[in-house]
């Protein structure tokens, strides 16, 4: 079935725009079906879709004569007296494709609908070139809210914060919950139905990823040691990120691990989540908290307990909405995520003290408000759970 991508309303606003648009994602999130899908909702024949991962496709765009491949999509069927679209898919396969697309953007009526699965490698080569001239959208493994259309259930109704949830409410929603908080949200695992196709298929996924960025895309030399980067993050899922210590147990300079890590972040494995401060200089100096990209690939790949995995599962849904924060005082008190001025502070099975030490501290550092997001069913006012994010 086609899942509604929560990103399509934004992408459909810029399509009558000049500019390209460029979707960018780990791989397996959905891109080149969402692609398919925006090219079958435009209303003209004068379109074209290439896969740029096809030998004879990246041809096309090896040229150093831009002009002979604006006759080489002629050829293809695009008729160059009216606008045209052009859909490439995988686009960091081909270097020059900054350069090609900027210049045909400027000579000819061309619409450019692009994917590439690295921000890491599309950002520093569409930064200069197409300056002005893209709109970037990213996208993730499904959300909640995605993953319910996959399960013919409704998105769960916005709740009064103030107004304790019922048991009846969160029973309709808890077997899909449970359901994604084990094997996650990408689109590949979502639509297998036994237990043994969905681990093969997060297996496929990590291998993927590994083959792919790490050991074909990338330019490090020890490829053997971003997979052991690898393995150690997944084990501190929730945890700050003590760049110290991961030196130590790799062997590897400083500069050589933070390059790794922006590596992986900019490939979409793993997150990096600032802390929270109205000042500039303690955020920076303060460490970042680590998550992975998907709640099935961190409870398939890491030994972590129930909270960590929940922890992260949270996360996986509030960052697709905007940049999240997390904060925390030196003796221990701490909201887990700050979300556009709302504090979440996540427990597996809350009590009323922690709904209302979050509530004190959320106020004392001026958010609008702070909520509890619970796993279980808890009858209390403050609470919510992840279907209602």
């Amino acid at each position: 079935m086609l899942i509604e991508r929560t990103i399509y309303p934004a992408i459909e606003s810029v399509l009558s725009a000049t500019e390209a648009i460029v979707i960018t994602g780990m791989r397996r999130v959905g891109k080149t079906t969402l692609l398919k899908t925006i090219l079958e909702r435009i209303d003209s024949s004068n379109k074209i879709y290439l896969d740029l991962e096809n030998p004879r496709n990246q041809l096309y765009f090896e040229q150093t004569d831009y002009d002979a491949i604006l006759a080489n999509l002629q050829l293809l069927g695009l008729n160059k007296n009216e606008r045209m679209y052009v859909f490439l898919d995988e686009i960091q396969r081909v270097k020059n494709i900054p350069s090609v697309v900027k210049y045909l953007l400027d000579t000819y009526e061309i619409k450019f609908i692009l994917s590439g699965s690295s921000s890491y490698y599309l950002k520093n080569q569409f930064s200069e070139s197409l300056a002005g001239r893209k709109y970037i959208f990213e996208l993730h493994p499904l959300s909640f809210d995605e993953f319910l259309q996959t399960k013919k259930l409704p998105i769960a109704p916005a709740i009064n914060p103030d107004t304790p949830v019922s048991l009846a409410h969160y029973e309709t929603y808890k077997a899909c919950m449970d359901e994604y908080l084990q094997f996650g949200g990408f689109p590949g695992v979502v639509q297998k139905t036994s237990l043994a196709e969905k681990q093969a298929a997060l297996e496929d996924i990590f291998t993927s990823y590994y083959q792919l960025e790490v050991l074909q895309m990338s330019d490090f030399r020890k490829s053997h040691k971003i997979r052991d980067l690898l393995l150690l993050l997944l084990e501190r899922t929730g945890s700050k990120l003590e760049i110290s210590k991961l030196c130590s147990l790799l062997g590897l300079a400083r500069e050589t691990v933070s390059d790794y890590l922006a590596f992986l972040q900019g490939t979409y494995f793993i997150h990096l989540v600032p802390p929270f401060s109205t000042n500039r200089d303690v955020e920076i100096r303060k460490a970042t908290k680590l998550y992975i990209c998907d709640p099935g690939l961190a409870r398939h790949f890491a030994q972590l307990n129930e909270g960590a995995l929940f922890e992260n599962a949270v996360y996986c849904n509030l960052h697709q909405k905007g940049r999240v924060q997390y904060y925390q005082r030196k003796n221990g008190l701490e909201i887990d995520f700050i979300l556009k001025n709302q504090g979440y502070e996540v427990k597996l099975h809350p009590h009323k003290d922690d709904i209302r030490k979050a509530q004190v501290l959320g106020t004392e550092i001026g958010l609008s408000s702070t909520q509890i997001v619970s796993r279980d069913h808890v009858s209390l006012p403050g609470v919510i759970n992840i279907f209602h994010l």
